[in-house]
C-alpha cells in the first residue's frame, strides 16, 4: 500500500509503530484482506515487521543492519555515478538541475518530510533517467530503508547537509569528471553513515494522522 510506504518514507509513521489491521482499513475504506496482502508485502521489502501473535510493526533497523545497508549503497552508487556520467544527456542533467531546485527549497523551509522524500529521490532519479530500471529498484528499497534508519539514529542538523552534497556530485557529473563523482557521492554516503548517532528515537506515531488520505498519501 503507497500511503503506509510514504508515511514510513516520509517520517510520519515512526519505528515500532504498531500497525492495526482494522484500523487501516477504517481509514482507507477498505477490506482488512486488502490491508493484510499490503503489510505483508511491506514485511517483504524490510519496511515492517509481522511477529506472530502480536501483529505488525513499523521496522525498526539494528545498528548492524544500518552499517550493511550503507555498505551496499556504497558499492551501488559508484556504479551509478560511472554509468550516469557516460550515458547522461544533457536532458538528464536538466531533470537533476530541476529536482535539486525543489529539494534546496525544500530544504529552506524546513520540511523534514518534503526533505526526506527528495533527498531520497535524487539517487533514483539518477538511475531512472539512463534507464537502468533495476538499479533504480534497488535503490528505492535501500533508500526506504535508509529513511527508517535516518529517523531512528540521525540528527536533524546533519540531515541539512545532504542538499549540498548532491549538488557537488551534480557538478562533478556535469563536468564528466567520473573520478571526482565517485569521491564526492563515496564521502556523502559515509558522512550520512558517520551521522548517524546509534541511539534510536522510536516514539510512535498516531495512526489517523500518520496515514490521512487528505494529506496526499
Amino acid at each position: 500500500m503507497a500511503a503506509i510506504t510514504a508515511a514510513i518514507i516520509e517520517h510520519r509513521l515512526a519505528p515500532g509503530a504498531k500497525l492495526t489491521e482494522q484500523k487501516i482499513a477504517s481509514i482507507y475504506g477498505v477490506s482488512r484482506t486488502i490491508v493484510r496482502q499490503a503489510l505483508f508485502q511491506l514485511s517483504r521489502d524490510h519496511l515492517i515487521a509481522l511477529e506472530p501473535s502480536r501483529g505488525a510493526f513499523v521496522a525498526s533497523p539494528s545498528v548492524e543492519e544500518a552499517r550493511q545497508v550503507f555498505s551496499v549503497r556504497r558499492m551501488l552508487e559508484q556504479h551509478l555515478v560511472e554509468e550516469f556520467c557516460a550515458k547522461a544527456t544533457s536532458a538528464d542533467f536538466r531533470a537533476l538541475r530541476a529536482h535539486m531546485k525543489q529539494e534546496q527549497t525544500v530544504v529552506r523551509r524546513i520540511d523534514v518530510q518534503g526533505r526526506t522524500r527528495l533527498l531520497g529521490d535524487f539517487h533514483v532519479l539518477m538511475a531512472e533517467r539512463i534507464g537502468n530500471r533495476v538499479l533504480a529498484q534497488i535503490l528505492s528499497e535501500l533508500i526506504s530503508r535508509c529513511a527508517l534508519i535516518t529517523l531512528m539514529y540521525q540528527s536533524s542538523r546533519a540531515a541539512e547537509h545532504s542538499s549540498d552534497e548532491h549538488l557537488e556530485i551534480l557538478q562533478a557529473m556535469e563536468a564528466r569528471d567520473v573520478e571526482r563523482a565517485k569521491a564526492l557521492m563515496e564521502a556523502h554516503l559515509a558522512d550520512t553513515e558517520n551521522s548517524l548517532l546509534y541511539q534510536p528515537r522510536t516514539a510512535s506515531a498516531d495512526l489517523l494522522q500518520a496515514l490521512n488520505p487528505a494529506r496526499g498519501a
